[in-house]
Order: C-alpha cells, then structure tokens, then sequence
C-alpha cells in the first residue's frame, strides 16, 4: 500500500493471477484492512476520451478497480477539518501494471477518465447502497475544482 497523500484515501496493489487461459483478478475480501461494511457493487463503463464527475458522497466510500482498459481517477480534498485540505491527486488504475483497489472516502471530490484508446470498466464496492440524496456534484469543466484532464 501507497501512503496516502490525501487523509484517508488508500491505494493498495491487487493480487493478479494469470496464465495462458486468462487471469483471476482479486477485488475486494470481508478481511481487508479497507473493509467496513457492504452496501452495494456496480460497474461503471467510461468510452474513450469521456471524464465522469466532478461527484462527492457525504456518507458512501468508493472502493474502485479497473479490471479492463484504464483510467485516471483525480481527486481534491475540500474538507475543512482535513490537514490536506486544498490537496488535489491523480491515480492512474487498471491493467497490466495498475491494478489495484482504490478507496475514496466520503467529502473527497472525485473524477475519473479513460486512458489510451479503448472503453474502461470502474468496479465499485461501495459501503452502502446508493442514495441520490446523499451525494453532490458539479461540472467536469466547472465549478470549484481546478484540474487539466
């Protein structure tokens, strides 16, 4: 595991296990240092050269794998009580050399957008179910967040 450089979020390597019929790709276990609770998983697909957010959750964590393509996911901490308030980060997920589990912390914004030329797929193991009542977001282009994709 990384350390983090925004309170909270943690980027840590996954297991890959491959050979020439294809490969298992570990996400997330009830034994993780990560794991809380469960509220629900959902894929995310992301067509090459589209951004998805800028989005923050007052209550739900993200916890995001790339199993296919990849994409980078930003982030800025706007959290007043955060000592890395006004940090902003880019992780970069997904295969061959990226895989890993990515956990965002609610009130951290985050984005994210493909790299290179094919579709990506985002796995998110969120904590709860989803509640629209309970997340924020603005435009990519827009907004407080200044960030160049």
């Amino acid at each position: 595991m990384t350390e983090p450089v925004i309170v909270g979020v943690s980027y840590r390597r996954l297991r890959v296990i491959e050979d020439d019929r294809g490969a298992v790709l570990h996400f997330f276990r009830s034994d993780s240092p990560d794991f809380t609770t469960f509220g629900e998983v959902y894929f995310s697909e992301v067509l090459p050269g589209a951004v998805k957010g800028w989005r923050r959750h007052r209550r739900q964590t993200q916890r995001y794998v790339v199993p296919t393509g990849r994409v980078r996911v930003a982030l800025y901490d706007d959290r007043d009580d955060s000592p890395t308030r006004g940090t902003r980060h880019a992780y970069e997920l997904g295969r061959p050399d990226s895989y890993a589990l990515l956990t965002i912390p609610p009130l951290i914004w985050y984005a994210f957008g493909t790299l290179g030329d094919r579709a990506a797929l985002v796995a998110n193991c969120a904590d709860i179910p989803h509640d629209p009542t309970e997340s924020e977001s603005t435009p990519i282009d827009r907004g407080p967040i200044d960030y160049v994709w």
